[in-house]
Protein backbone atom coordinates (compact mmCIF):
# COMPACT_ATOMS: atom_id res chain seq x y z
CA UNK A 1 0.00 0.00 0.00
CA UNK A 2 1.39 3.31 -0.89
CA UNK A 3 1.92 5.72 2.17
CA UNK A 4 -0.63 8.06 1.87
CA UNK A 5 0.03 12.05 2.30
CA UNK A 6 -1.11 13.84 6.12
CA UNK A 7 -2.65 17.28 5.25
CA UNK A 8 -2.94 19.64 8.17
CA UNK A 9 -6.11 21.60 7.96
CA UNK A 10 -5.66 25.25 9.87
CA UNK A 11 -8.93 26.76 10.39
CA UNK A 12 -8.09 29.92 13.23
CA UNK A 13 -9.06 33.22 12.17
CA UNK A 14 -5.51 34.61 13.99
CA UNK A 15 -2.33 34.73 11.59
CA UNK A 16 -0.06 33.99 14.54
CA UNK A 17 -2.07 30.97 15.80
CA UNK A 18 -1.66 29.73 12.46
CA UNK A 19 1.68 30.05 11.82
CA UNK A 20 2.58 28.71 15.16
CA UNK A 21 0.58 25.64 15.03
CA UNK A 22 2.03 25.09 11.20
CA UNK A 23 5.36 25.23 12.91
CA UNK A 24 4.85 22.83 15.91
CA UNK A 25 3.33 20.34 13.53
CA UNK A 26 4.72 20.81 10.26
CA UNK A 27 7.62 18.23 10.24
CA UNK A 28 4.92 15.11 11.18
CA UNK A 29 2.59 16.09 7.71
CA UNK A 30 2.84 16.43 4.30
CA UNK A 31 0.62 19.42 2.79
CA UNK A 32 -0.17 22.04 5.00
CA UNK A 33 -3.99 23.29 4.41
CA UNK A 34 -4.92 27.08 4.94
CA UNK A 35 -8.40 26.56 5.43
CA UNK A 36 -11.45 28.62 4.21
CA UNK A 37 -12.36 30.93 6.97
CA UNK A 38 -8.63 31.42 7.81
CA UNK A 39 -8.02 32.35 4.21
CA UNK A 40 -11.04 34.56 4.06
CA UNK A 41 -9.06 36.71 7.00
CA UNK A 42 -5.71 36.49 6.17
CA UNK A 43 -5.25 36.43 2.12
CA UNK A 44 -2.45 35.91 0.32
CA UNK A 45 0.05 37.46 2.64
CA UNK A 46 -0.46 34.17 4.67
CA UNK A 47 0.36 31.92 1.68
CA UNK A 48 3.49 33.39 0.53
CA UNK A 49 4.72 33.39 4.79
CA UNK A 50 3.70 30.07 5.07
CA UNK A 51 5.37 28.65 1.64
CA UNK A 52 8.84 30.92 2.56
CA UNK A 53 8.76 29.07 6.11
CA UNK A 54 8.10 25.33 4.94
CA UNK A 55 9.19 25.16 1.26
CA UNK A 56 8.67 21.42 1.56
CA UNK A 57 5.71 21.43 1.97
CA UNK A 58 2.57 21.70 -0.38
CA UNK A 59 0.09 24.05 0.48
CA UNK A 60 -3.27 23.85 -0.10
CA UNK A 61 -5.63 26.94 -0.81
CA UNK A 62 -8.78 25.78 0.37
CA UNK A 63 -10.27 28.36 -2.08
CA UNK A 64 -13.97 26.50 -2.90
CA UNK A 65 -13.96 28.57 -5.93
CA UNK A 66 -17.38 28.59 -7.21
CA UNK A 67 -17.06 31.18 -10.30
CA UNK A 68 -14.01 32.23 -12.48
CA UNK A 69 -12.17 29.23 -11.82
CA UNK A 70 -9.18 30.70 -13.90
CA UNK A 71 -9.25 34.22 -12.65
CA UNK A 72 -9.73 33.53 -8.65
CA UNK A 73 -7.38 30.47 -8.24
CA UNK A 74 -4.19 31.84 -10.22
CA UNK A 75 -2.76 34.59 -7.74
CA UNK A 76 -2.61 31.75 -4.94
CA UNK A 77 -0.82 29.64 -7.17
CA UNK A 78 1.58 32.66 -7.93
CA UNK A 79 1.55 33.26 -4.25
CA UNK A 80 3.35 29.49 -3.79
CA UNK A 81 0.29 27.27 -3.49
CA UNK A 82 0.38 23.83 -4.70
CA UNK A 83 -3.25 22.90 -4.49
CA UNK A 84 -6.41 24.80 -4.30
CA UNK A 85 -10.23 24.09 -4.59
CA UNK A 86 -13.02 24.23 -6.39
CA UNK A 87 -16.35 23.19 -5.57
CA UNK A 88 -17.93 20.03 -7.32
CA UNK A 89 -21.42 22.23 -7.48
CA UNK A 90 -20.09 24.81 -9.29
CA UNK A 91 -20.13 24.71 -13.20
CA UNK A 92 -18.08 22.60 -15.25
CA UNK A 93 -15.99 25.08 -17.20
CA UNK A 94 -15.13 26.55 -13.75
CA UNK A 95 -13.79 23.54 -12.25
CA UNK A 96 -11.95 23.01 -15.79
CA UNK A 97 -11.16 26.80 -15.42
CA UNK A 98 -8.97 25.87 -11.92
CA UNK A 99 -7.53 22.81 -13.62
CA UNK A 100 -6.20 24.97 -16.49
CA UNK A 101 -4.22 27.05 -14.06
CA UNK A 102 -3.45 24.91 -12.09
CA UNK A 103 -1.27 23.01 -14.73
CA UNK A 104 0.10 26.06 -15.95
CA UNK A 105 2.26 26.24 -12.59
CA UNK A 106 2.72 22.62 -12.23
CA UNK A 107 0.25 22.32 -9.81
CA UNK A 108 -3.03 20.44 -8.51
CA UNK A 109 -6.54 21.22 -9.37
CA UNK A 110 -8.91 19.77 -6.08
CA UNK A 111 -12.67 19.04 -6.48
CA UNK A 112 -14.55 19.23 -3.33
CA UNK A 113 -17.83 16.92 -3.17
CA UNK A 114 -19.03 18.51 -0.30
CA UNK A 115 -22.67 19.26 -1.07
CA UNK A 116 -22.45 17.65 -4.00
CA UNK A 117 -25.87 15.63 -4.06
CA UNK A 118 -24.50 13.04 -6.90
CA UNK A 119 -20.98 12.50 -6.15
CA UNK A 120 -20.23 9.51 -8.68
CA UNK A 121 -21.40 11.62 -11.90
CA UNK A 122 -19.20 14.97 -10.21
CA UNK A 123 -16.44 13.07 -9.65
CA UNK A 124 -16.37 10.86 -13.31
CA UNK A 125 -16.74 14.32 -14.97
CA UNK A 126 -14.42 16.48 -12.84
CA UNK A 127 -11.83 13.22 -13.41
CA UNK A 128 -12.33 13.57 -17.22
CA UNK A 129 -11.71 16.95 -17.44
CA UNK A 130 -8.28 16.66 -15.87
CA UNK A 131 -8.77 17.14 -12.30
CA UNK A 132 -5.70 15.72 -10.32
CA UNK A 133 -7.59 15.35 -6.65
CA UNK A 134 -11.34 14.45 -5.66
CA UNK A 135 -12.13 15.26 -2.60
CA UNK A 136 -14.62 13.78 -0.49
CA UNK A 137 -15.36 16.03 2.19
CA UNK A 138 -18.14 16.46 5.15
CA UNK A 139 -17.89 19.58 6.48
CA UNK A 140 -18.30 20.74 10.28
CA UNK A 141 -21.93 21.55 10.04
CA UNK A 142 -22.89 17.80 8.69
CA UNK A 143 -20.61 16.61 11.47
CA UNK A 144 -22.13 18.29 14.49
CA UNK A 145 -25.50 16.38 12.85
CA UNK A 146 -23.52 12.90 13.12
CA UNK A 147 -22.31 11.96 9.71
CA UNK A 148 -19.21 10.96 8.56
CA UNK A 149 -17.01 10.83 4.98
CA UNK A 150 -16.42 6.79 5.38
CA UNK A 151 -19.55 5.67 3.18
CA UNK A 152 -18.73 8.18 0.76
CA UNK A 153 -15.46 7.60 0.74
CA UNK A 154 -15.86 3.58 -0.03
CA UNK A 155 -18.03 4.03 -2.96
CA UNK A 156 -15.25 7.22 -4.57
CA UNK A 157 -12.47 4.61 -4.42
CA UNK A 158 -14.97 2.02 -5.88
CA UNK A 159 -15.16 4.05 -8.51
CA UNK A 160 -11.27 3.20 -9.65
CA UNK A 161 -10.94 6.81 -11.76
CA UNK A 162 -7.16 6.88 -11.22
CA UNK A 163 -7.15 9.98 -9.70
CA UNK A 164 -5.67 11.15 -6.05
CA UNK A 165 -8.64 10.99 -3.39
CA UNK A 166 -8.79 13.26 -0.58
CA UNK A 167 -10.45 12.44 2.67
CA UNK A 168 -11.60 15.49 4.91
CA UNK A 169 -14.51 15.43 8.12
CA UNK A 170 -13.85 14.79 11.84
CA UNK A 171 -10.65 12.30 11.31
CA UNK A 172 -9.06 11.35 14.41
CA UNK A 173 -6.67 8.69 16.08
CA UNK A 174 -9.55 6.29 16.29
CA UNK A 175 -10.41 6.29 13.02
CA UNK A 176 -7.33 7.81 10.66
CA UNK A 177 -6.22 3.89 10.18
CA UNK A 178 -9.67 2.89 8.84
CA UNK A 179 -9.33 5.92 6.58
CA UNK A 180 -5.85 4.85 5.62
CA UNK A 181 -6.96 0.78 5.04
CA UNK A 182 -9.98 2.15 2.33
CA UNK A 183 -7.12 3.24 0.56
CA UNK A 184 -7.40 7.29 0.80
CA UNK A 185 -4.40 8.79 -0.53
CA UNK A 186 -4.23 12.36 0.96
CA UNK A 187 -5.65 12.08 4.89
CA UNK A 188 -7.00 15.98 5.94
CA UNK A 189 -6.61 16.31 9.58
CA UNK A 190 -7.89 19.31 11.42
CA UNK A 191 -9.58 19.55 14.85
CA UNK A 192 -7.50 16.68 16.51
CA UNK A 193 -4.21 18.07 15.86
CA UNK A 194 -4.92 22.09 16.19
CA UNK A 195 -7.48 21.25 19.15
CA UNK A 196 -5.77 19.11 21.18
CA UNK A 197 -3.43 20.23 24.38
CA UNK A 198 -0.32 19.22 22.63
CA UNK A 199 -0.80 19.66 18.73
CA UNK A 200 3.05 18.40 18.06
CA UNK A 201 2.32 15.06 20.30
CA UNK A 202 -1.04 14.77 18.21
CA UNK A 203 0.41 15.38 14.98
CA UNK A 204 2.77 12.97 15.57
CA UNK A 205 0.70 10.56 16.78
CA UNK A 206 -1.19 10.69 13.81
CA UNK A 207 2.07 9.81 11.35
CA UNK A 208 2.50 6.65 13.58
CA UNK A 209 -0.65 5.51 13.04
CA UNK A 210 -0.43 6.68 9.33
CA UNK A 211 2.58 5.00 8.48
CA UNK A 212 1.93 1.78 10.86
CA UNK A 213 -1.29 1.32 8.78
CA UNK A 214 0.21 1.49 5.55
CA UNK A 215 2.45 -0.91 6.30
CA UNK A 216 -0.29 -3.24 7.62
Amino acid sequence: MAKPLIQLALDSLDYDVTVNLAKVAHRYVDIIEIGTPCLKVNGLKLVKDLKARFPTKEILVDLKTMDAGFYEAEPFFKAGAAITTVLGTSDLDTIKGVIAVANKYGAKAQVDLINVHDKAACAKAAAAAGAHIIGIHTGIDQQIAGHTPFADLEALLALNLGKLVSVAGGIKPSTVQQVVKAGASIIVVGGAITGAKDPAKAASEIRDLVDAAAKA
